[in-house]
């Protein structure tokens, strides 16, 4: 998981009295035209003996440590040190925060901090701002309050608080500012801005650092502009500077929360040619995609490849490699995983014991996962609103719709709020016993906490229309979805088996042309719900023949399709077709990476 350290001068200079001591004035800010008005009466910059005390008087720095204790440290012996100083300084890319230190805000950053935040728009923020005494300090509480803002992901408020200090204050803007708005406006999606802001800390001759390379990569992946990510490592090399494993990680972080699941294995094939040194980080996010592409054992090879290099997992790279195993249902090799994190001294957090519940869950074992459930309470480890999500989910898929039913309405006593996510596993969950009318009252108070359902919840839905026979309105539902541009491959392969289940061949075919008419892919599941209608109907070459349609489509046979020949048999000898197809099928097995 890539996370960020705040700047080494943020870190340094948290204190607030600091900046503003009791003697100087504070200023505040607001809207009106006199943006600036003195709090105190004693001016401190004629005051001598004020000045003097400032001087002469040891102030210590505080911080609250990962325990929740305040800390203090010695300002002065800091900043001496090198590398102390407060600017020109980004955070360190992918680390975290160090020890919980939190910047704190003194009171005239805290009063720029509020003031932004009550959406007064760009124009009064930067006149407010011009009429702010510049002084160090200034820069100082601006950057601290990006900082803040960035904690938060209010990325629309970082935008005029770093511009400000670009375009009009008399600052030299440093790398900081410029890798802030670079993130902003790659979170936002805006590449040309964040291409423009790149530029501009070109022309101002600030060198930019491998945090904003990381930067940039992670915006082209995020936007599905993989082309222009690869134009950034050339751009690395053409300054000289060659992409290490941070800037590495940054893509393939990139590259897997966009799920270009092959272009990330290229990137890490390439990474090991050019003899890059992986990191924990780095195998962690490898073990995520091999894990997120159904390949659990290709996972489990990184995992022991990173072992053989004296590479150490953390934390983080057991739970990937639980919820590897745990999204194919292999609850045992999840339990092996998680008790060697265990034995290797890391105790299990609710990550880790949500994607055990998680392997249960998905293998159809709904008491395992409430077992883990009860577990983690008993070792003092709370429970978030993703571990009522899974254990609601396992109750669903086992049909158990009263104990899901009753998890969730624990949920809410918790004081949870139930999300969109939460609501759609109950509906699917009573979608499963063929209850529409309970899953019509689970949508109305979905829209009554203010929720609109998006595709997921509605495609439960459907299958809840589906699974009554309630065709009529599926069909409904289903043309409000592609109405509005909703709809998706699942929701088709809901119409495709629910007509397919019910003898429609006709319609079946025409919800399957759909699908591709809606410039969308048939998956494996699209064509076995197609493929069944017909192995009801006994029509076996005709099965036989969409299996090989399936493949030149690039869509590859699974469990579920072999089933589903299997059914279309009458005789022994199409059994005995079907078995050597099946074998095949494992001999030549669709490996879609390599390691």
């Amino acid at each position: 998981m890539l996370t960020f350290l705040l700047p080494p001068f943020c870190r340094l200079r948290i204190e607030a009295l600091l900046y503003y001591p009791v003697t100087r004035p504070r200023w505040k800010i607001n809207a009106s035209q006199d943006a600036t008005q003195e709090t105190g009466l004693i001016d401190a910059e004629i005051n001598s003996y004020a000045y003097s005390e400032r001087k002469n008087r040891k102030y210590n720095g505080a911080y609250i440590d990962k325990d929740g204790v305040s800390r203090t440290f010695d300002r002065k012996k800091i900043s001496r040190k090198r590398g102390g100083a407060m600017r020109g300084r980004g955070w360190k890319y992918g680390s975290g925060f160090v020890d919980g230190v939190f910047p704190v805000l003194s009171p005239m950053a805290q009063d720029i901090l509020e003031f932004v935040q009550k959406g007064t728009d760009v124009a009064k923020i930067w006149e407010s701002l011009d009429n702010i005494p510049s002084t160090h300090n200034l820069f100082d509480d601006l950057v601290n309050v990006a900082v803040q803002f960035r904690m938060n992901k209010k990325w629309d408020l970082i935008i005029p608080v770093c511009e400000w200090i670009l375009y009009r204050s008399s600052f030299r803007p440093d790398i900081i500012c410029y890798n802030l708005l670079i993130e902003s406006y790659g979170k936002k999606r805006q590449l040309n801005k964040a291409e423009s802001i790149y530029m501009a800390l070109l022309e101002a001759q600030c060198v930019p650092t491998e945090d904003t390379y990381a930067l940039l990569l992670r915006a082209y992946c995020n936007a599905g502009s993989l082309h222009r990510a690869e134009g950034v490592i050339s751009e690395m090399r053409e300054h000289g500077i060659p992409p290490n494993a941070t800037v590495y990680n940054a893509y393939l972080d990139g590259l897997l929360k966009a799920r270009c699941t092959e272009k990330a294995v290229e990137v890490y094939q390439r990474m090991k040619r050019e003899r890059c040194r992986a990191n924990t980080e780095t195998f962690t996010l490898m073990i995520n995609v091999y894990g997120k592409a159904k390949q659990p054992m290709s996972s489990m090879k990184v995992f022991n490849e990173m072992k053989s290099i004296g590479c150490k997992p953390n934390i983080c790279t057991y739970t990937a490699l639980v919820n590897a195993f745990a999204r194919e249902g292999l609850c045992e090799k999840a339990e092996e995983v998680f008790e060697e994190m265990q034995q290797a001294g890391h105790e299990p957090d609710v990550y880790a014991y949500n994607a055990l519940m998680e392997a249960y869950s998905r293998a159809g074992l709904p008491q395992g996962a409430s077992e883990i459930f009860s577990l983690m309470q008993h070792m003092g480890c709370e429970p978030d609103r993703a571990s009522y999500n899974i254990l609601v989910d396992a109750y669903g898929r086992a049909g158990l719709h009263e104990d899901a039913e009753a998890v969730f309405e624990e949920l809410k006593q918790r004081g949870m709020s139930p999300t969109m996510k939460s609501h759609m596993l109950l509906l699917a969950a009573h979608a499963r016993s063929g209850n529409a009318a309970r899953c019509e009252e689970v949508m109305a108070q979905l829209h009554k906490s203010g929720l609109t359902p998006d595709t997921f919840a509605l495609n439960a839905m459907l299958n809840a229309y589906a699974r009554a026979g309630r065709l009529d309105d599926m069909e409904r539902l289903l043309a409000a979805m592609e109405r509005r541009g909703d709809a998706d491959v699942g929701t088709y392969n809901v119409a495709v088996n629910a007509y397919g289940r019910a003898g429609y061949v006709g319609r079946m075919e025409a919800a399957f042309a759909a699908v591709a008419a809606r410039g969308l892919a048939a998956d494996v599941v699209t064509w076995t719900a197609r493929m069944g209608a017909y192995a009801r109907r006994k029509e076996y070459g005709r099965c036989v023949g969409m299996v090989e349609e399936m493949v030149d489509a690039g869509c590859y046979p699974d469990a579920g399709t072999a089933r589903v020949l299997l059914a279309a048999c009458s005789d022994e000898r199409q059994v005995e077709q079907v078995t050597a197809i099946v074998r095949s099928m494992h001999k030549k097995p669709k490996t879609l990476f390599t390691i």
